[in-house]
C-alpha cells in the first residue's frame, strides 16, 4: 500500500474533528446529565434502604402545600396541552399524469414555433437556444389548445384544461385515500394566471357535490410558490376547526397564457412551463395518524414585494403589439438569492442542530467585531434534512440552490429529474419531486423533507415535513411507467 498523501490524511483528521464537535454540541445536555445522574445513583446506593427511610421520615409535608402543588401542576399541564398547536398530517397526495397525446417533443415544439412566428426567425432561434439548455426532456406536455396552429387559447379550452387536470388529480386522490367528497371540510385551490368566474374552487364543489357548509378558498396571482401558501392557509384553518379534512389543489393552467409575440423576456416561459397539477389531503384527525405519510413541522414564508425590482421581476404585461405575456427579468436569479437568504435566516434556527447554529453565531460575531472580510459561514442543511424538494423552475434555479446550499447531486436529483420529465409545472412541481423520492424507495420513517418554492411578488416559501412511516414504492402515480429509466444524464446543451 502506498503511503497516504499529507492532504488526504489532514482532510480525514479534520473530518473526524468536525464529527466529534457536532456530536459534543448536539448532545451536550445528555453528556451533562450523565455524570449528575451517576453521582445521585452512587449516593442513593451509599445511603442504603435505612438511610433512605430516615431521609423520608425527616421530611415534613403540609396538606395545603401538597394540594396547592398538585393544583399548580395540573393547571400548568392543562395550559400546555391546550396551547400546543394541533398536529397536521399529510394523509396522501396525487399528481396529474397528462395523456400521451399532449406530449411535446423538441422537434414538435420548434416546428410549431416556426409556423406560428414565420416572420421572426430570431425569436424562433432564441427559443431553440433556451430549449437546448433548459434541462427539459422529450416527454413534457402542453394542453390540447396549444397544439393547434395557431394556438386557440379560448375560455372553453382553458376551462377544459382545468377540468382535465384538477378532476384527474382529485379522482386519483379519492381512490388512494378512500375519501368521500362529503368528508371534505376545507377546500383550497391555487392557480395563478387563470381565474374565471365562477372560481375553480366552485367548479370542484359543483363537480363532486361537496357540502354547502364547506370552507372554500381560491388563490390566484401568487406564482409558483402558491402551493406552500395554500398549505400554510390549510394549516391555520385546521388549527381552528377540529376534526377536519382539508384538500389542497395546486395547478397552473397553460392554455390562456401561451405567448405568441416576439419579446424574448416573454418567450422564455413558453419554453419552460408545462401541464401539471396535484391534490393533497391534510387532516388534524387523530384517527389519521397511523396511515398518514407525513407530519407538517414548519412553514416559513418570505415576501420581498416592498422592493420595486423584486416586485417586477416576474410581471404579466402587454408587449408593444398588445399581446399579453409573462416577462421574466434578468435580475430574477439575484432577487431569488436574496429571498432565499431571508428565508434561510428564519428557518435555520428552527431546524438546524446546535453545532451548526453555534458555528454560524461565532462567525457572525467574528465578522462584526474582528474582521468584516471573513467568509460568512454557510450552515450545513444536510444535517437538518434527508431530502430536498427544490422548485423545478428551471435549470438555473436548481444549479444556484445546489451551489449556495452546498448540496450533492443526489440531493437535487428529484428536482432535476422532475424538470426533465414534466417541465416547470409551477406550484405542483414539489409534489412530483416528493413522488419521485417515494418511487425510488428512499423515504424512511423519521426522514425530514425541505420543500423550497419561489414565486412572483417576489416570494420564497419553505415547508418542512417529517415522515411518519417507511413508504413502500407506490404501485401507481406519475412515475410508475418511467422511474426505472431515471436518473438520466442531462447534458449542458442538447443540440437540436
Amino acid at each position: 500500500m502506498p503511503p497516504m498523501s499529507p492532504e488526504f490524511s489532514t482532510s480525514v483528521k479534520l473530518k473526524y474533528v468536525k464529527l466529534g464537535y457536532q456530536y459534543l454540541v448536539n448532545h451536550i445536555i445528555t453528556l451533562t446529565l450523565i455524570p449528575i445522574i451517576t453521582a445521585i445513583s452512587v449516593e442513593i446506593l451509599r445511603l442504603g434502604p435505612d438511610g433512605l427511610l430516615d431521609l423520608w421520615t425527616s421530611l415534613h409535608f403540609d396538606l395545603i402545600q401538597i394540594l396547592c402543588s398538585a393544583f399548580f401542576i395540573i393547571f400548568a399541564a392543562t395550559v400546555y396541552f391546550m396551547s400546543k398547536p394541533r398536529t397536521i398530517f399529510l394523509v396522501d397526495y396525487a399528481c396529474f399524469k397528462p395523456p400521451v397525446t399532449c406530449r411535446v417533443p423538441f422537434s414538435t415544439f420548434m416546428e410549431h414555433s416556426r409556423l406560428i412566428l414565420p416572420n421572426n426567425p430570431k425569436s424562433v432561434e432564441f427559443q431553440m437556444r433556451i430549449l437546448e439548455r433548459s434541462g427539459l426532456g422529450e416527454e413534457t406536455c402542453l394542453p390540447p389548445a396549444i397544439h393547434y396552429i395557431p394556438p386557440k387559447p379560448t375560455m372553453d379550452a382553458a376551462r377544459g384544461e382545468a377540468e382535465l387536470v384538477i378532476f384527474s388529480a382529485m379522482d386519483a386522490l379519492f381512490q388512494k385515500t378512500e375519501l368521500k367528497p362529503k368528508d371534505i371540510d376545507i377546500l383550497i385551490v391555487n392557480c395563478s394566471l387563470f381565474s374565471p368566474t365562477p372560481s375553480l374552487s366552485a367548479m370542484v364543489i359543483n363537480k363532486y357535490k361537496l357540502r354547502s357548509n364547506i370552507k372554500s378558498f381560491n388563490l390566484s396571482g401568487m406564482g409558483c410558490s402558491a402551493g406552500l401558501i395554500s398549505i400554510d392557509l390549510a394549516r391555520d384553518l385546521l388549527q381552528v376547526h377540529l376534526n377536519s379534512n382539508a384538500v389542497v389543489v395546486s395547478t397552473e393552467i397553460i392554455t390562456p397564457n401561451y405567448y405568441q409575440g416576439n419579446e424574448r423576456a416573454m418567450l422564455l416561459p413558453n419554453c419552460l412551463f408545462r401541464m401539471g397539477g396535484a391534490a393533497i389531503l391534510l387532516s388534524n384527525r387523530r384517527s389519521e395518524r397511523r396511515r398518514s405519510k407525513y407530519r407538517l413541522v414548519h412553514v416559513v414564508r418570505t415576501h420581498k414585494g416592498a422592493d420595486d425590482k423584486a416586485f417586477r421581476c416576474v410581471f404579466e404585461e402587454q408587449d408593444k403589439e398588445g399581446k399579453v405575456g409573462i416577462s421574466l427579468s434578468k435580475d430574477l436569479m439575484a432577487i431569488a438569492g436574496e429571498a432565499l437568504k431571508s428565508n434561510i435566516t428564519t428557518i435555520g434556527p428552527l431546524v438546524l442542530p446546535a453545532s451548526e447554529q453555534l458555528l454560524f453565531l461565532l462567525t457572525l460575531i467574528g465578522r462584526k467585531i474582528f474582521n468584516p472580510k471573513w467568509k460568512p459561514y454557510i450552515p450545513d442543511f444536510k444535517q437538518a434534512f434527508e431530502h430536498f424538494c427544490i422548485h423545478a423552475g428551471g435549470r438555473a434555479v436548481i444549479d444556484e440552490l445546489q451551489k449556495n446550499l452546498q448540496l450533492s447531486s443526489e440531493h437535487v436529483e428529484a428536482s432535476r429529474m422532475t424538470l426533465h420529465r414534466w417541465g416547470n409545472t409551477s406550484s405542483s412541481s414539489l409534489w412530483y419531486e416528493l413522488s419521485y423520492i417515494e418511487s425510488k424507495g428512499r423515504m424512511k420513517k423519521g426522514d425530514r423533507i425541505w420543500q423550497i418554492a419561489f414565486g412572483s411578488g417576489f416570494k420564497c416559501n419553505s415547508a418542512v415535513w417529517k415522515c411518519n412511516r417507511t413508504i413502500k414504492t407506490p404501485l401507481n402515480g406519475p412515475w410508475v411507467d418511467c422511474i426505472d429509466r431515471y436518473p438520466v444524464h442531462i447534458p449542458e446543451v442538447v443540440k437540436l
